[in-house]
């Protein structure tokens, strides 16, 4: 019969240990160059609470979300700026390269017959991503989630304000001509109920519409 050996306890504390709280997401370290994940890895993603609220704003102004084939299952997060806000697209990366394979590159294309340089980056394709795509997505065209209170953090509306807010003399004004009328009337009603903004919509000579407050 075999003999039970007495184990000896191991001692988990050392002159270096530290019992300090560490807020969730603040230690996402980068997976740049990371190469393939498998589907276990992939599966186990979940996005913190500020690093959505950021994702969140980046959607509502100038990031999208998109699958890089017809094979692919998941969405993956894309976002750009010109060369002029090319800090902001840094600092925005610098909050999303947990999920990043690879680091942001330079565009080019043609504006009102100028040459136009951005800075561009992709996320890695994930569930994550696919759970927000179903959100804002009906059909291939962006919309606003019937959800859209309670994503719409102090967060998402400051990413949202940097990507698409222009300050006027009689306010502050967020580009919104890619939505409809109806999601419009959704991001006002969060903005007066939740934020006690003052807002309006306004449409431009374009018949582009514009939303201020």
């Amino acid at each position: 019969m075999p003999t039970l050996k007495k184990v000896k306890k191991f001692n988990f504390k050392t002159k270096n240990d530290s019992f300090a709280l560490e807020l969730w997401g603040t230690n996402l370290r980068s997976l740049i160059g990371y190469g393939k994940l498998t589907k276990q890895v992939r599966d186990m993603f979940v996005i913190p609470y500020y690093q959505k609220s950021v994702i969140i704003g980046l959607l509502l102004s100038d990031g999208w979300l998109t699958y890089a084939s017809k094979t692919n299952k998941n969405a993956r997060l894309g976002f750009k700026q010109s060369l002029y806000h090319y800090s902001y697209a840094l600092f925005v990366f610098n909050q999303l390269f947990h999920y990043c394979n690879s680091m942001p590159h330079l565009t080019t294309g043609i504006r009102k017959g100028k040459t136009f340089y951005g800075l561009e980056f992709f996320t890695r394709s994930l569930p994550c991503f696919t759970e927000l795509h179903s959100l804002f997505y009906h059909n291939g065209v962006k919309v606003i989630p019937e959800k859209i209170f309670d994503l719409l953090t102090p967060e998402a509306l400051a990413h949202w304000i940097m990507g698409d807010g222009q300050a006027r003399p009689y306010g502050l004004v967020l580009c919104t001509d890619s939505y409809s009328v109806k999601d419009v009337v959704k991001l006002i009603n969060v903005l007066i109920i939740k934020y006690r903004l003052e807002c309006a919509i306004r449409v431009h000579k374009e018949n582009q519409i514009s939303y201020l407050y």
